[in-house]
Protein backbone atom coordinates (compact mmCIF):
# COMPACT_ATOMS: atom_id res chain seq x y z
CA UNK A 1 0.00 0.00 0.00
CA UNK A 2 2.74 2.73 0.59
CA UNK A 3 4.31 1.72 -2.45
CA UNK A 4 1.16 2.68 -4.41
CA UNK A 5 0.89 5.44 -2.30
CA UNK A 6 4.08 7.22 -3.16
CA UNK A 7 4.10 6.43 -6.22
CA UNK A 8 0.90 8.37 -6.74
CA UNK A 9 2.57 11.69 -4.59
CA UNK A 10 5.04 11.18 -7.48
CA UNK A 11 2.55 11.17 -9.96
CA UNK A 12 1.02 14.18 -8.82
CA UNK A 13 4.19 16.05 -7.97
CA UNK A 14 5.28 15.59 -11.73
CA UNK A 15 1.65 16.89 -12.57
CA UNK A 16 2.18 19.69 -10.08
CA UNK A 17 5.38 20.63 -11.76
CA UNK A 18 3.57 20.51 -15.68
CA UNK A 19 0.80 22.49 -14.72
CA UNK A 20 3.26 25.67 -13.04
CA UNK A 21 5.33 25.43 -15.94
CA UNK A 22 2.37 25.67 -18.23
CA UNK A 23 0.82 28.59 -16.11
CA UNK A 24 4.58 30.35 -16.52
CA UNK A 25 4.55 29.59 -19.97
CA UNK A 26 1.04 31.40 -20.42
CA UNK A 27 2.30 34.31 -18.10
CA UNK A 28 4.83 34.61 -20.59
CA UNK A 29 3.17 34.57 -23.64
CA UNK A 30 0.81 37.63 -22.84
CA UNK A 31 1.44 40.40 -25.03
CA UNK A 32 0.37 44.19 -24.36
CA UNK A 33 -2.63 43.65 -26.38
CA UNK A 34 -3.88 41.27 -23.73
CA UNK A 35 -2.94 43.76 -20.94
CA UNK A 36 -5.06 46.39 -22.85
CA UNK A 37 -7.72 44.76 -23.45
CA UNK A 38 -11.80 44.72 -22.09
CA UNK A 39 -12.41 41.55 -20.26
CA UNK A 40 -10.27 38.47 -19.77
CA UNK A 41 -7.92 37.65 -22.52
CA UNK A 42 -7.73 33.96 -24.12
CA UNK A 43 -4.14 34.12 -22.50
CA UNK A 44 -5.28 35.26 -19.03
CA UNK A 45 -8.22 32.45 -18.78
CA UNK A 46 -5.38 29.59 -20.17
CA UNK A 47 -3.35 30.89 -16.88
CA UNK A 48 -6.08 30.67 -14.92
CA UNK A 49 -7.03 27.28 -15.41
CA UNK A 50 -3.19 26.11 -15.17
CA UNK A 51 -2.55 27.51 -11.97
CA UNK A 52 -6.40 26.03 -10.96
CA UNK A 53 -4.87 23.38 -11.78
CA UNK A 54 -1.40 23.58 -9.86
CA UNK A 55 -3.60 24.28 -7.05
CA UNK A 56 -5.77 20.46 -7.53
CA UNK A 57 -2.63 18.43 -8.19
CA UNK A 58 -1.22 20.18 -4.89
CA UNK A 59 -3.58 19.47 -2.79
CA UNK A 60 -3.81 15.78 -3.72
CA UNK A 61 -0.05 15.69 -3.18
CA UNK A 62 -0.54 17.24 0.28
CA UNK A 63 -3.11 14.97 0.93
CA UNK A 64 -1.41 11.77 -0.18
CA UNK A 65 1.56 12.27 1.83
CA UNK A 66 -0.97 13.04 4.85
CA UNK A 67 -2.32 9.20 4.26
CA UNK A 68 1.33 7.98 4.03
CA UNK A 69 1.88 9.27 7.56
CA UNK A 70 -0.76 7.72 8.74
CA UNK A 71 0.04 4.63 7.43
CA UNK A 72 3.68 4.74 8.85
CA UNK A 73 2.42 6.31 11.91
CA UNK A 74 -0.37 3.36 12.50
CA UNK A 75 -3.20 5.69 12.43
CA UNK A 76 -2.39 6.97 16.19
Amino acid sequence: MSTVLTILIIVAMIATIVALVRGVIAFLRTTEADLKGTGPSASSLKQNKAMQMRILFQAIAIILVVLLLLLYSGGN
